[in-house]
């Protein structure tokens, strides 16, 4: 999912506009209102470097007229490029390998044992950036059943970020970015070119992209598409960012939408809360199972 952005000094050249407190709380209402994402007065910086860019390009002067465009009902798309100038996405391949692990060892040989039976099997990756989580997974399922693409086994992968779900979709990393994927499922599951400006780039297999389905997807959204359950879900330093109350609510949504025993993976510095910690146990780090 998409994260607040690391706090940044004003660009060279913006710091005649100025990012007033009324203007700040009419941006941070609109980033709770769309997604529950809650925006502290200290992200004033993190809101001026990236808005401003924002205003040079639609050619605004001030904060004054860019909120006015944003709350009509003419900026409604611009709207959303608001919501995806404040957040970015920090993800990696096989990012918190003890995450892996527990897949590996706990939670996914019984899911392949029903998929050989002919059970269908689903797993979740919300918040997915531009889905090395979701191809991380995909690589371990492999691993394990070397043609999980002939049994009905399917990782949704969604974030709010359109162009991350269609980076995702496509499925081309830098060689910076595959420094983490081992190299025996490098080799495997990834093909390698020399892209327009001679860098290394790797593709993902088809064998791979077929597990994987890639959709926007708002967390905060008043319902979900998806109407069938899953067996696991990631969702990792995603939530953190919301207020209270929606962190409470998707906790809550991801209890109900799990099939028992389901697992669920957070992030290091999230913790469950609301009337959802009753219905897990801890079962590793950030790790939790849905009570029978």
């Amino acid at each position: 999912m998409s994260v607040a952005h690391n706090i940044e000094n004003p660009p060279a050249g913006s710091t005649k506009i100025i990012l007033a407190n009324r203007e700040l709380e009419r941006i941070a209402k609109i980033m709770d209102t769309d997604a529950g994402i809650f925006l502290s007065d200290e992200k004033s910086t993190l809101v001026h470097s990236r808005l401003v860019k924002r205003l040079r390009v639609l050619q605004l002067n001030s904060f004054v007229d860019y909120c006015n465009l944003v709350e009509s009902e003419a900026g409604k798309e611009e709207r959303k490029e608001l919501l995806l100038a404040l957040t970015t996405n920090l993800t990696r391949f096989f990012r918190e390998p003890h995450h892996f692990e527990h897949l590996i060892k706990t939670a996914l040989p019984p899911l392949i044992a029903k998929a050989k039976r002919g059970e269908k099997i689903r797993i979740w990756s919300a918040g997915c950036s531009n889905g090395q989580e979701a191809y991380s997974i995909a690589a371990v399922i492999l691993s394990l059943l070397p043609n999980a693409e002939n049994f009905d086994i399917k990782i949704l992968a969604s974030d709010i970020d359109r162009k991350m779900v269609m980076e995702g979709r496509k499925g081309f990393y830098s060689e910076a970015l595959m420094q983490k994927m081992p190299t025996k499922l490098r080799e495997k599951h990834f093909e390698s070119f020399d892209d327009q400006s001679g860098k290394k780039t790797y593709c993902v297999s088809p064998q791979m992209k077929s597990l994987v389905a890639f959709r926007v997807l708002n967390l905060n959204a008043a319902s979900w598409p998806m109407k069938g359950k899953f067996h696991i879900i990631f969702c990792r330093n995603t939530v953190i960012y919301f207020n209270e109350e929606t962190q409470e609510k998707i906790w809550t949504r991801y209890r109900d939408i799990l099939e028992k025993p389901g697992y669920l993976y957070i992030g290091h510095s999230e913790r469950l809360s609301g009337s959802a910690i009753n219905n897990f146990i801890k079962d590793g780090v950030t790790t939790y199972k849905l009570k029978d």
